[in-house]
């Protein structure tokens, strides 16, 4: 297993994050008793698949410095991660970007950024390391178990081929009572989104989120969070018209916003 940690440059590069090597035998047995269990797949085979089969890093390639969701969008996860995400706290935002949604006004001890492209994590303001890893061939970090308060997972969902060992991952990585928030809304790369989220709707892909967090062992009861467009909103964003000004970004305060959230329980759960 091979990950590269990334610094930032100075002046935002802060304490180093402790990383346990692969070699190390205490770090295997250290991972594999804090891991969350997989209880159950969510998905099918089928429903894994993508329609553009090459690897995800040729897909990534090349940064893409635009924004995935509109200012509405933006504003409602910014102020979500200002009530849900305490200051001096340390976070691992996985399949991140260019942006961060973190409020500006808020420190944190330490984010930690994860992608597949260097160039836009490096152009992150917040991030203080980032880690490029692609999360559909590998879905271990080297990082030691209970080392976050937070993860965070914005409008990437829809890609993970193997979302139930992500989130199993993520549950080692939070310490007790550590939050894992992932927001998405109906915005997608189609040919990289697994079938059973461009085939499914609203509804259902909601409910798949909460499905991945129910098949690891150990996390609370998933939160759904939403905040829908109102109705003059909604007619005009299914309109022709309203279509090409989304596609030329003219179109704002239009995308849903969804967000399932739930914590690293205290205590293990166990099904009768």
């Amino acid at each position: 297993m091979q990950t590269n940690l990334h610094p930032i440059p100075a002046p935002i590069l802060k304490t180093p994050i402790k990383i346990a090597s692969t070699s190390n035998e205490s770090y295997k047995t250290n991972q594999q008793s804090s891991s969350g269990k997989v209880k159950r797949l969510v998905l099918t085979q089928e429903g894994r698949t993508k329609l553009n089969i090459y690897p995800d890093k040729e897909f990534y390639a090349y940064p893409r410095l635009v924004t995935h969701v509109d200012d509405g969008f933006i504003s409602t996860l910014t102020n979500l991660y200002r009530e849900r995400l305490r200051p001096d706290t340390q976070i691992l935002d996985i399949m991140s970007s260019w942006v961060s949604h973190l409020p500006s006004d808020v420190m944190y001890k330490r984010v930690v950024g994860h992608g597949l492209n260097a160039q836009e994590l490096a152009k992150n303001p917040r991030l203080n390391y980032f880690v490029v890893k692609d999360l559909n061939q590998d879905q271990q970090f080297e990082f030691e178990s209970c080392s976050f308060d937070a993860v965070l997972c914005t409008v990437s969902v829809q890609y993970l081929q193997q979302p139930e060992k992500v989130f199993a991952e993520v549950f080692r990585l939070l310490k007790p009572g550590g939050v894992f928030i992932v927001s998405f809304s109906n915005r997608m790369f189609y040919e990289k989104a697994i079938s059973a989220w461009r085939e499914g709707s609203a509804y259902s892909r909601v409910q798949l989120v909460v499905q991945y967090f129910q098949s690891v062992e150990g996390f609370t009861e998933p939160e759904v969070v939403r905040k829908l467009p109102n109705s003059n909103e909604a007619q005009e964003n299914m309109s022709p018209m309203g279509f090409i000004m989304r596609l030329l970004g003219l179109l704002s305060g239009s995308d849903p916003f969804y967000a399932v959230i739930a914590y690293r329980n205290f205590k293990p759960i166990h099904d009768d």
